[in-house]
């Protein structure tokens, strides 16, 4: 029976190539999508999950209340890690860890420039890091690293690492004690290498000194390992007031800011990571689920395509339909022989859709920045390959199997099938759906675009053209002065300035602010730190809007401020320069005001900022190149310079428009994803709405013919056999629409500060788009069908 309805499916397909290749293609493509999007949505899903102790790491974090507002931050003080290791037994492991930075590793006249951590010793057992040669505890001794194997072969080629020693910097050596396994693309722990935790002490004996007693110096991360059978709940209650605890009696602690600390588990650290008033608001899983939601519309739109050309030909079956039940077949068998038929047709997409995929991973890859592949060697991925193909076959299959069974025999046998209005309803409530679901796409991917393009006009405040910035090592610090004065002599430098920021972030903010009528509370307010020294707003191409720059000619700038205009107005200052403010107890002046410049996100608001005259605290090198000479010139000439101060660190630079840029990454991705999966579920669209287009050209030959006698214009016929689907669309979009805008609106939520106001231009547009798109598919037949020679087709018919 079934070898009998495979034969019959093939021969099928053959007789009616053209719909076969649209049925086939269509669903092919559908799928493509559906197993890109399940791909990325797998990789999503499986983030750290190769790391043992997957369910019980947690991340330590703190909320805490500054202005009103309830935040949570992974930041936290450096005695944080041996308070958790020595009071609470609920852990198997505390480790501490910095936030990581890009460090020049030495052997002899090569530079690798790498990113890597301090971390503690228990770090490898914890996060389960393969060691593939070395010490299995290879963080015990501080003189030591651990390299991944793809830092280690760039770095020793086929040497064996173990045991050979390296200079980090221009200042300390160290022997490679363990290779351990480079980190999937898809962890949150990300290295090139790892230094012990105790590695710091002995660079930075008096800052760790400082900072190891300091509760309210909150710039490192701590993870833990709960021991078994500990409950998440029963050790927040713990450990929440742990950082109150050294604060007794500070009434703006105890108050106002009121830090309580939690555990963040490891399984929510890639998809739950945004907090909003203190507690767990989502994060990157809306948009895991929204694709995952258009994965489903495009596969549908693909289903439904089978659907409708399927019972658009009933006619065309309708006396196999009635000779089969009258020679005694049964329903049931009627229904298996189509659903036999459409899981061909799904299996032959399959196999297409394989192909597609393999062709569109490696751009899919760039486009989504991961490594994802197609697991052939595995059984499971041909498991739910399988099921996906037939739950996709069952699903295209299943109406038009119906349908057709549901034919009398004795009405087909008499004088055959005609199919009315009633029974076009169905395919056209599918069109309706069809292009109702590629219209949301439309309107959404146009909204996401404006978005974008609206934080990109955004003004900025700075100059980011022709600005780079160098992370400041030891010996750029030491040599700054000469290093300034070469740089300048070169021609290829207008300023220079050191801080403890780049251009495009803000590494610290700070609370302890008091100023003319503030309240004790207000010390709770928190401002966004710059630390610098002279010639900062020149070098960054800042126009004041009062006052001036720290200069050499004012001894007293070593206590100065400049505030930006929401500073002044967090501070309700009329005429703020000259005013005297304190922070943390000391006495500074303001000596300059500057706009609202935005160095983070360009959807938020500006937060108040502090920029202060330090000349210790650095970071970053800021600097302006000469616009009268070209960058790649100006890097050229300047790296030696750079290479003679700084032997021990090869040239790193970064442009600050580039850095800027990439601040939209996440919108762009989002954007882009949107672009490609509405392409194509209108492609597929379009595909569907071409074989209907031509079935019904070829069902209404002879009316064409007839109409074409009594003297009917092209012009009129082509009207005609398209009005149906432009009423079609149009029904479409006005149900579309209203979805679109409110799961926009919805969207546009995350940017409250600076988002764009939907207009109605956006469902004007795409109505225009969908009527040509729809016109232009269906006009090759409607023109080809109406320039048809009626003699012919009456004679035909």
């Amino acid at each position: 029976m079934i070898r009998n309805y495979l034969k019959i499916a093939f021969r099928n397909l053959q007789k009616n190539k053209v719909y076969s290749f649209i049925n086939i293609f269509g669903l092919s493509v559908g799928m493509a999508v559906a197993m890109l999007i399940g791909l990325w949505i797998f990789d999503e899903f499986s983030a750290n999950k190769h790391h043992k102790n997957y369910e019980t790491i947690y991340q330590v974090r703190m909320n805490q209340t500054f202005d009103g507002h309830r935040g949570s931050q992974q930041a936290l003080p450096y005695p944080i890690g041996e308070e958790l290791k020595n009071k609470y037994p609920d852990f198997q492991s505390v480790v501490m860890c910095d936030w990581g930075g890009n460090r020049s590793l030495v052997v002899g006249n090569q530079k690798f420039l790498k990113n890597g951590h301090y971390i503690g010793e228990e770090a490898i057992d914890m996060f389960s890091l393969k060691v593939l040669s070395g010490d299995k505890n290879p963080l015990k001794e501080p003189y030591s690293i651990v390299l991944t194997d793809e830092t280690a072969q760039a770095i020793f080629g086929k040497q064996d690492p173990i045991g050979k020693t390296l200079r980090m910097g221009n200042s300390v050596d160290l022997k490679v004690t363990a290779i351990v396994e480079k980190q999937p693309k898809n962890a949150t722990l990300q290295f090139d290498y790892l230094l012990p935790w105790a590695l710091q002490e002995k660079q930075n004996p008096d800052y760790i000194k400082r900072t190891s007693t300091e509760w309210g110096n909150n710039s490192f991360q701590a993870y833990v390992q709960l021991k078994e059978g500990v409950t998440p709940e029963k050790t927040n209650a713990k450990v929440k007031n742990i950082v109150l605890s050294h604060f007794v009696g500070d009434k703006l602690m105890e108050n106002t800011i009121k830090p309580e600390v939690f555990i963040h588990p490891m399984a929510k650290w890639r998809l739950y990571n945004e907090f909003e008033n203190g507690q767990n608001s989502g994060g990157f899983i809306k948009y895991v689920k929204l694709f995952g939601i258009f994965g489903i519309f495009v596969l549908v739109i693909a289903c439904i395509n089978f659907m409708n050309l399927s019972t658009a030909r009933s006619e065309k079956r309708a006396k196999e339909v009635g000779v089969r039940k009258a020679v005694g077949s049964a329903r049931e068998q009627l229904i298996g022989q189509f659903l036999s038929e459409s899981l061909l047709i799904a299996f032959f997409a399959l196999i297409l859709a394989l192909i597609i995929v393999l062709i569109s991973l490696p751009s899919f890859n760039t486009l989504t920045e991961k490594l994802i592949t197609l697991q052939f060697g595995n059984p499971i991925f041909w498991g739910i390959i399988l099921v996906f193909t037939l739950f996709t076959g069952l699903l295209a299959g299943s109406y038009p199997a119906l349908y057709l069974s549901s034919f009398n025999p004795v009405k087909i046998l008499k004088g055959g099938v005609h199919v009315g209005k009633s029974a076009s309803l169905p395919r056209k409530i599918l069109v309706v759906i069809q292009f109702t679901f590629s219209i949301v796409l439309m309107i959404g991917t146009i909204i996401i675009y404006q978005q974008v393009q609206h934080g990109k006009n955004r003004p900025i405040g700075f100059n980011s053209k022709s600005l780079i910035s160098v992370d400041a090592s030891q010996g750029l610090t030491k040599n700054f002065e000469p290093l300034r004065n070469e740089l300048l002599a070169s021609g290829m430098v207008s300023s220079i300035s050191k801080s403890n920021s780049p251009p495009t972030q803000i590494w610290s903010n700070n609370n302890g602010w008091e100023w003319k009528n503030s309240t004790p509370e207000d010390k709770g307010a928190i401002f966004n730190t710059i630390a610098t020294t002279y010639d900062y707003t020149q070098t960054m191409g800042i126009k004041l809007k009062e006052g001036r720059d720290f200069s050499k000619d004012f001894s007293t700038d070593s206590i100065g401020v400049i505030l930006n205009e929401a500073a002044v107005k967090r501070m309700g200052l009329k005429n703020p320069v000259g005013e005297l403010v304190k922070w943390n107890g000391q006495e500074r002046r303001i000596v300059g005001v500057i706009p609202n410049i935005n160095m983070e996100s360009p959807f938020q608001a500006i937060s108040p900022l502090t920029i202060i005259f330090d000349k210790d605290w650095v970071n970053i090198l800021c600097i302006r190149i000469n616009p009268n000479v070209s960058a790649s010139e100006a890097i050229a000439k300047i790296t030696p310079i750079f290479d003679k101060y700084n032997p021990g660190y090869p040239f790193d630079y970064k442009f600050a428009d580039t850095e800027y840029s990439k601040k939209f990454n996440y919108e762009e991705l989002i954007g882009n994803l949107s672009l490609i999966v509405s392409i194509l579920a209108i492609f597929i669209s379009c595909l569907g709405l071409f074989g209907l287009a031509s079935f019904m050209a070829e069902q209404r030959t002879k009316e064409i013919g007839i109409r074409k006698v009594l003297g009917a214009s092209v012009t009129n016929l082509w009207g005609l056999l398209s009005q149906d689907f432009v009423k079609l669309v149009v029904f479409s979009c006005l149900i579309a629409s209203p979805i679109a805008y409110y799961g926009m609106s919805q969207w546009l939520e995350n940017y409250k500060e600076y988002k764009i106001d939907i207009g109605f231009g956006v469902f004007l547009l795409v109505l225009l788009l969908s009527l040509v798109i729809t016109l232009l598919t269906v006009s090759y037949q409607a023109i080809k069908a109406a320039l048809m020679n009626p003699v012919k087709s009456l004679k035909t018919e």
